[in-house]
């Protein structure tokens, strides 16, 4: 069964999904950038083809959102399987994401969206201004061509606004499957946090909380900011996308310290607090 690790772009999910994957699929514990690929993102043009979708049109790839999902499982059978998405939880034409016949549950990343806007800006090379308007209304995110055109066969994630994309996930709560991570506390409190989000994915399974201490530790020290952003400079990160000269742009680029809200221009501060105000005040960013 599907469980989500679920997010809007540049909240940390890449982050999470480090620790898990070097936690629970590396031989020790210590994280490599190839490990990553044992959680991969959905929906997308590699898993659909993988289970023999045709990802040519876009209105079938979110028409088959479950039966992929029902494919997934079929093979998994009683294990889990940790799938990555931007995607936000609303219904695309009358056709719903998830299920709760495929989805165990939801691990929902959220990021202090002012801190998300200026990754967003450096990510997709965009000016601060721009960035903060696009997390504030409803997007998409596809790969493109240089002419700006969706890539051939790239299936396109609703990411939806940065709004939509965290409330409409806490659907979840009402069957108790949701667990929602702040990727500040991840970032300054990595232990505890990898903590609760390991006992959260056990109370999901049928077996006992048991957690691996060697192996809990290395995951720990393989996976720091510091160490990520060196990884990256050493072997590159397929993740990272190129500029327009066709240079990768660094990931790894801002830790918690480099992207703090109060460092936030004056005027897109007030904007993002006009417009979130609630969801602000409601995870203690303001």
């Amino acid at each position: 069964m599907i469980v989500w690790l679920a997010s809007y772009p540049k909240s940390g999910n890449t982050f999470l999904r480090s620790l898990l994957s070097a936690y629970f699929y590396s031989k020790d514990g210590n994280f490599e950038f190839d490990s990553l690929a044992q959680i991969p993102q959905f929906p997308g043009k590699y898993i659909y083809n993988k289970f023999g979708f045709d990802t040519s049109n876009h209105l079938e790839n979110v028409k088959n959102y479950i039966n992929v999902q029902k494919k997934i499982n079929a093979q998994t059978l009683k294990t889990m399987r940790f799938l990555k998405t931007h995607t936000s939880f609303f219904d695309f034409n009358g056709y719903k994401f998830t299920d709760l016949n495929n989805t165990l549950g939801v691990i929902y990343i959220v990021r202090d969206p002012r801190s998300v806007a200026r990754s967003y800006a450096n990510h997709n090379q965009l000016s601060l201004e721009s960035a903060t308007d696009q997390i504030l209304k409803l997007g998409i995110l596809s790969k493109e061509t240089k002419h700006s055109q969706t890539a051939k066969g790239e299936v396109i994630t609703h990411m939806g606004s940065w709004r939509t994309n965290y409330n409409t996930w806490k659907e979840f709560k009402r069957f108790n499957r949701y667990f929602l991570v702040k990727y500040e506390d991840l970032v300054s409190n990595t232990e505890q946090t990898f903590n609760e989000v390991l006992k959260f994915i056990y109370t999901l399974g049928t077996s006992k909380l048991k957690i691996d201490n060697k192996r809990l530790k290395n995951t720990l020290k393989s996976t720091t900011f510091d160490k990520m952003q060196k990884l990256e400079k050493e072997k590159g990160f397929i993740e990272a996308i190129t500029d327009i000269d066709g240079n990768k742009v660094e990931f790894f680029k801002y830790g918690l310290k480099k992207n703090n809200p109060n460092l936030f221009p004056k005027n897109l501060n007030n904007k993002i607090k006009e417009e979130l105000k609630e969801e602000l005040k409601e995870l203690n960013y303001i």
